[in-house]
């Protein structure tokens, strides 16, 4: 496990990743695009390091695992880490020019891993001057319940990262599932598949989101079903993977018109407090 873990983006996920690093010992800097991005991310962080020592998952107390994170608005800030994960909006060009910056930051040896769930490894890769040095590490949400991260092995990762990324997930107390570069990967791919089904079923009055979430849950034993965890990973996202798988692997991963009218509407899912179900 790298001493130092640098974080680009403290949103949900990006605070997520980095409560898991301080919970595995590292010393972490978040980096975000304001100072009162970075206050937020601040809080987040806090909030759910709170929450861990409640449920026991620590040890530690809160100002213990709290006092290893910094918070700033400048990549320079990145200097010294061992690995940095980006977690920045899951967009092609943003996050590509957020790599190229971070990684004119770090030391050869550093590595850099990208969170994207769907977007190309390799395509993200081309445009670093170390590509060997790269890799995606997709972490899900929320990352503290997680047990499970998506490690995405571009063409030119080298052997040397492929191990050490399984040893820091490991650490992280959470399982790695390999997977080469595909569109999707292998999580979304599956996981996008089903909710876009479900969502044509709702469509077509087949069933109702409460009854369409039930038969996964209870004939499957899925854990969440495929609507409420739409409403949790946010019907934008959704929508823009499966466009994106859409390009990429054909028709039947079209979004369907019910996705694209709640977003048009702004029904986000748990974030905006309407999704396929209702939030207070």
């Amino acid at each position: 496990m790298p001493a130092r873990v640098g974080v680009l983006g403290g949103g949900r996920m990006g605070a997520g990743i980095a409560h898991a690093f301080l919970l595995a010992g590292a010393e972490v800097v978040v980096v975000e695009r304001d100072g009162q991005a970075a206050d937020a991310a601040r809080t987040r962080v806090s909030g759910s390091a709170a929450k861990s020592v409640e449920r026991g998952d620590t040890d530690q107390a809160p100002e213990q695992v709290t006092a290893r994170a910094s918070y700033a608005v400048d990549y320079a800030a990145f200097a010294g880490c061992g690995l940095v994960v980006e977690a920045v909006p899951e967009d092609f060009a943003l996050k590509s020019a957020a790599l190229r910056a971070v990684e004119e930051q770090l030391d050869d040896g550093a590595w850099l891993a990208t969170n994207t769930s769907s977007l190309s490894v390799d395509r993200l890769a081309a445009d670093l001057l170390r590509p060997e040095n790269f890799c995606g590490l997709h972490f899900f949400n929320p990352v503290p319940a997680s047990r499970l991260v998506e490690l995405v092995l571009g063409a030119k990762t080298s052997e040397n990262l492929a191990a050490s990324a399984q040893g820091w997930i490991e650490a992280l107390g959470k399982t790695a599932v390999v997977v080469r570069d595909a569109p999707g990967f292998a999580s979304s791919r599956l996981g996008v598949a089903i909710a876009l089904e479900a969502m044509r079923m709702v469509e077509e009055g087949v069933a109702s989101a409460e009854d369409i979430d039930a038969a996964m849950t209870l004939g499957y034993r899925h854990p969440t079903g495929p609507l409420r965890t739409t409403d949790l990973v946010g019907l934008d996202v959704r929508l823009g993977i499966a466009e994106y798988l859409h390009s990429t692997l054909g028709e039947r991963f079209a979004p369907p018109q019910i996705l694209k009218d709640k977003v048009a509407r702004g029904e986000l899912g748990r974030k905006t407090g309407q999704g396929f179900f209702s939030y207070e």
